[in-house]
């Protein structure tokens, strides 16, 4: 029988930033489960629903199925949905980004997830590939031609999103199963990063000969330099093994029907 095992090294931080007085972010960086959740809603509400995501996903086995992550991520959308209706005053809700190593047909799976403009990449062979695709104002007007990249950075409204878990919103995250391809390296992160650092920075980084801290440390020194406007979130993920030698390893962007208003009750079908 052919070893499918991966090991694993991990890294994660989490920094306030220059200016916030709150950090409204989450970080989940533990096998099987690598998330970056950035809330929105202000004082006592963004940095509660973020850190619903990542205390329902921390309650994910060590074999997740396709399914449980998507239950537990309906489940967090119902607890984020119950904020809503307390004395908060805010509509709670929050980005979700990031991967979970996942069992298909005995062979090891990365499911990508994304919700927002917090962001997931993949690192291979010294390409640095953006996964993610953020739902945000912004990137829709670079979808429909009337902004391009450089532009995109100095529009005033690129930290508008259109897509959020909770905020008794329906939206769905995406969802993309990629083969695990070893060696590789994964990094999730929130805007905060994002805002201050360009792609080829970012690059430059991940693609250096440091360990996933190190990486992980130049990332929000950069930021911080940068202007750390944001909260700025962090997590690396490398993953090493045998060589799975897949036939046809691609991206395969996948449906996930069937959400739910209350914990426990979730229907639909893969």
């Amino acid at each position: 029988m052919t070893d499918t095992t991966l090991t694993l090294r991990v890294a994660s931080a989490t920094n306030i930033g220059q200016r916030r007085a709150l950090n409204e972010d989450a970080v989940l960086a533990r096998a099987p489960v690598f998330i970056v959740a950035d809330g929105m809603g202000g004082h006592d509400a963004g940095d509660r629903a973020s850190s619903i995501i990542v205390e329902e996903m921390g309650r994910l086995g060590p074999s997740p199925s396709v399914e449980d992550v998507r239950d537990a991520l309906a489940r967090a959308r119902w607890s984020i949905d119950q904020l809503d209706a307390s004395d908060l005053g805010h509509a709670a809700g929050s980005t979700v980004s990031g991967v979970v190593l996942v069992e298909q047909a005995g062979l090891p799976y990365w499911l990508v997830l994304n919700l927002g403009d917090s962001r997931t990449y993949h690192i291979t062979d010294g390409v640095v590939k953006q996964i993610s695709v953020d739902h945000s104002e912004v990137q829709e007007l670079i979808d429909t031609g009337r902004l391009d990249p450089p532009a995109a950075r100095r529009y005033s409204r690129r930290n508008v999103i259109t897509r959020v878990l909770g905020a008794r919103t329906p939206e769905q995250p995406e969802y993309w199963l990629i083969p695990a391809q070893p060696p590789e390296r994964w990094m999730i992160c929130s805007d905060g990063l994002t805002n201050e650092l360009d792609d080829d920075r970012i690059g430059e980084i991940l693609t250096g000969d440091g360990c996933p801290q190190t990486a992980v440390d130049a990332l929000v020194s950069a930021a911080l330099a940068a202007g750390g406007r944001d909260n700025i979130s962090v997590a690396i993920v490398d993953a090493s093994g045998p060589d799975l030698s897949w036939d046809d390893p691609t991206i395969e962007e996948i449906d996930i029907l069937g959400a739910t208003t209350e914990p426990g009750l979730v229907g639909g079908a893969l």
